[in-house]
Formats: C-alpha cells, sequence, structure tokens
C-alpha cells in the first residue's frame, strides 16, 4: 500500500514465511518470479531495484 517502496529480500522473507522457516535469497527470486508471471496483462509490476531489492509499480 505504499507505492513505490522497495523491499529487501530480508523484508519479504520476514513478511512472508514463519520464523522457524528457513529461506533463502533463491527461494524470493523464485516466488517473485512466479508472481510476476501472475500479473503477467496486468498494470501492475514487480521492478527489481539491483542491490536493494524489489518495488511494486502500476503502470
Amino acid at each position: 500500500s505504499a507505492p513505490d517502496r522497495i523491499f529487501s529480500k530480508a523484508q519479504l522473507s520476514d513478511r512472508l514465511f514463519s520464523y522457524s522457516e528457513a529461506v533463502t535469497d533463491n527461494a524470493i527470486e523464485v516466488y517473485v518470479g512466479r508472481l510476476r508471471k501472475k500479473l503477467a496483462g496486468s498494470v501492475v509490476r514487480i521492478e527489481t531495484v539491483r542491490g536493494v531489492g524489489y518495488r511494486l509499480t502500476a503502470h
């Protein structure tokens, strides 16, 4: 709900998984890839901010 806010992989991991689950950066990348496919054709996009994280934008 915060337009153009950037979320790091660590922030996504903390918000999306329980503390007892071990989550790798690769797992986050896989989930982001799946979300991008589901959002294809939508006005919403997930952008990678290199070295920082991901940003949800509307176009």
